[in-house]
């Protein structure tokens, strides 16, 4: 490596924490307020009612669902005072209480206490629960709606400016229901517990006690939604009761049986496999010794949110029926493909199996993208899918580079934007779909991908297990290698030269010194945080463009948050100073600003401001020109020379510039450091101010472990690959 003089500074939350202090994924912008995906049953009802002669499975358990609900409103507007202790509760929330106490202090062993329905049987063409859509803008509230919280928000004290924001969370009559319960407000992004106590005692006066129930079941919920932010589905309950104790709940056990009594909230338990014990499977519930193991099995109680719950096992369902869906007859086309060089292990693995998971580097996608070609070559209808456009370009270019590569975002396939669109039964129209960056799947994105697939299908999930995970809930890819119930090819093809030399050992822990004659890796090493910002801007203006010929909008600066001196805020103006400078006409940018656009959460492309006009700022980006509004201007985008490691992985650049201040080194992980590296093809420059936290970190600080339930559900639905 080389060494010039560079830099330091800047951190904002990488991972998943505890679920009180729990912060978003890095790069992902404020939730969106939607409805999660549609499953088949949460796993905590048994249904009401056998279904209705002629419907079919799915159109019945959306009727239990809507009756399940329609109760549950029922409830609340027959309730006149706060549950007194649980002792009010009665029906499916009493007995799921008692059976969480009685399975918590070891009463009764979890088979005798959560009774497991009968499997149904497979059905054979399933039309997909939840039909996706092409991304909108935020809900927008009446004027009247708005108004009226506006009313209620001061007259207690609150910022006016939340009641836009209020009124398009809580809906119709926002006013009221904040009145009535003012933590109500808990459901806005960015309020927190504290702020919501202060506006319900304003509120409220003598009437707040900080054991109300309202409070307690809005704090449950508002500890969940954190800890999607963070990537856990779900919560252990003792972790889910400890952080309400830490929040000032003072009984945590009623606050949470109060949230699942309104339905606010869903409880699982999960067995637990014991180290050594093969893998228990739904069939061996018939089996009077498996009865009695099962008895004796530990298990877990978990509380959720409803949306993500029901896409995990939606997936899990999904995952089963493309797994189970292969006929022989369909079989017969696979078996035809010309199965040769380093790509001839995976067209094997895929001729027979419904799902394929294949690991490796960047160079490894000439594998996949081998097996694109050898399914077209014998008519199949094969579509590559990438989650950026950056990917799904990369994609292309190793399929000839043409038009007819077909290679989709994914984004961009749900939408029905690109891609080969949908059959009369909402499936897509192919019989192969390759995705290139498995790991960026969250859990909801992943179960409405699943979802559409039409049986017979076959699906291979790609990508490099060492990047970081999605900014959404849920580790899929992770999961599903973890789970070893699926056909897995390792690809054996190394990443080239020295920027493959070292992210190979950054993978397996090793920060190894490399030799770099063409000045592949320069190490620029800085005191502080303004030697960072002035390092970085020297680097991306003068010194990569010189040394190697390309202009600054093709180098990357990564950093690790986008608070601190040496940020993505703080870095973005000082190269905004030196690149395009201007007076920010429009909500701070200016024609030929670099910007990055976040339309959806977890999801960033970069683009550059075209020109303003009254209907919003014209942005050019990488999938396409678009208009953002101005008052979506301030959410939407933020300059983007520079960006943290999440909002960057999917995409590589030609020159990368990693800035490492002092202050980043508690933020530093190594799938950080690999993914943040990874993202340069033929340069990389790291400004390096943390010294020994660096190769710590890449030897020893692993990912913050991530609460979900997807492996336990694959192994009861999804028999082992042989």
């Amino acid at each position: 490596m080389s060494t010039e003089p560079e830099p330091a500074e800047t951190t904002e939350d990488t991972g998943p924490g505890t679920p009180d202090d729990a912060a978003p994924a890095e790069g992902a912008p404020e939730p969106a307020v939607a409805p999660g995906p549609q499953g088949e049953g949460s796993g905590t009802d048994a249904g009401e009612g056998d279904a209705a002669p002629g419907l079919s499975e799915a159109q019945a358990e959306l009727a239990a669902q809507k009756r399940e609900r329609e109760r549950i409103e029922r409830r609340k507007a027959e309730r006149k005072a706060p549950i007194d202790s649980g002792g009010k509760l009665s029906g499916t929330a009493a007995d799921l209480l008692a059976a969480v106490r009685a399975v918590e202090g070891g009463r009764k062993p979890a088979a005798t206490v959560f009774a497991e329905p009968e499997p149904a049987p497979r059905r054979p063409a399933p039309e997909p629960v939840r039909r996706p859509r092409p991304e909108a803008a935020e809900p927008v509230a009446a004027p009247g709606t708005v108004e009226a919280v506006r009313r209620v928000l001061t007259g207690a004290g609150a910022p006016e400016a939340l009641a836009p924001q209020a009124a398009a969370v809580l809906g119709e009559g926002a006013e009221q229901l904040l009145t009535e319960d003012p933590w109500q407000l808990l459901r806005v992004p960015g309020v927190r517990p504290e702020q919501a106590d202060g506006f319900a005692r304003a509120l409220l006066g003598a009437g707040c006690a900080p054991d109300d129930e309202r409070r307690g079941r809005a704090v449950t919920v508002w500890l969940l939604e954190q800890a999607a932010l963070a990537g856990h589905t779900a919560l252990e309950l003792p972790a889910l009761t400890a952080a309400l104790d830490r929040r000032g709940v003072s009984d945590p056990d009623a606050a949470v049986q109060s949230a699942l009594a309104e339905g606010e909230a869903l409880a699982f338990q999960d067995a637990l496999e014991e180290p050594g014990a093969a893998p228990a499977r739904q069939e061996a519930a018939d089996d009077e010794d498996a009865e009695d193991d099962e008895e004796s099995r530990p298990v877990r109680v978990l509380v959720g949110l409803e949306r993500y719950a029901l896409a995990e096992e939606s997936l899990a369902d999904g995952l089963a029926r493309i797994v189970g869906s292969l006929s022989k007859e369909s079989s017969a086309a696979w078996e035809r493909m010309p199965a040769s060089g380093g790509a001839a292990e995976l067209v094997r693995a895929v001729a027979g199996h419904g799902l394929v998971l294949h690991t490796g580097g960047e160079a490894s996608l000439a594998e996949p993208a081998a097996l694109v070609a050898a399914a077209r070559s014998v008519g199949l209808r094969a579509v590559p899918a990438c989650h950026t456009p950056d990917g799904r370009d990369r994609l292309a270019r190793l399929l000839g580079g043409t038009a007819e590569a077909g290679a989709v975002t994914v984004a961009g396939l749900l939408s029905g934007a690109e891609g080969p669109g949908r059959d009369a039964d909402g499936a897509f129209a192919l019989d192969l779909l390759v995705l290139s960056d498995a790991p960026r799947l969250d859990v909801e994105t992943a179960a409405m991908v699943v979802e559409s697939l039409p049986d017979g299908a076959r699906l291979v999930l790609c990508g490099d297990p060492a990047v970081l995970w999605s900014a959404g809930p849920g580790r899929v890819f992770a999961d599903l290698l973890a789970a070893r119930v699926f056909p897995t090819v390792a690809s054996r093809v190394p990443d080239p030269g020295p920027l493959g030399e070292l992210v190979s050992g950054i993978g397996v822990g090793e920060l190894n010194q490399v030799e770099a004659p063409g000045k592949e890796i320069v190490i620029v090493p800085v005191r502080d945080a303004g030697e960072a910002v002035h390092r970085t801007v020297q680097l991306v203006a003068d010194s990569v463009p010189r040394a190697f010929g390309l202009e600054p909008g093709r180098t990357v600066v990564i950093t690790p948050g986008h608070g601190g001196a040496a940020g993505t805020r703080a870095l973005n103006a000082a190269l905004k100073e030196r690149l395009n400078p201007g007076p920010g006409r429009f909500g701070g940018f200016d024609p030929g600003d670099l910007v990055a656009h976040s339309p959806a959460p977890g999801r960033t492309v970069q683009g550059r401001v075209e020109r303003a006009d009254a209907e919003g700022l014209h942005v050019v980006c990488a999938d396409g020109p678009v208009v953002v509004p101005k008052e979506r201007v301030e959410q939407s985008l933020r300059h983007g020379w520079a960006l943290t490691a999440h909002q960057a992985v999917g995409s590589r650049w030609p020159a990368a510039v990693v800035v490492l201040p002092g202050d980043a080194a508690q933020a530093l992980t190594r799938p950080w450091v690999y993914t943040a590296f990874s993202r340069a093809e033929r340069h990389l420059s790291v400004v390096h101010g943390v010294e020994q936290a660096l190769p710590r970190a890449v030897a020893e600080v692993l990912p913050k472990p991530r609460t979900t339930r997807l492996p336990v559900l694959l192994r009861t639905q999804v028999p082992a690959a042989g």
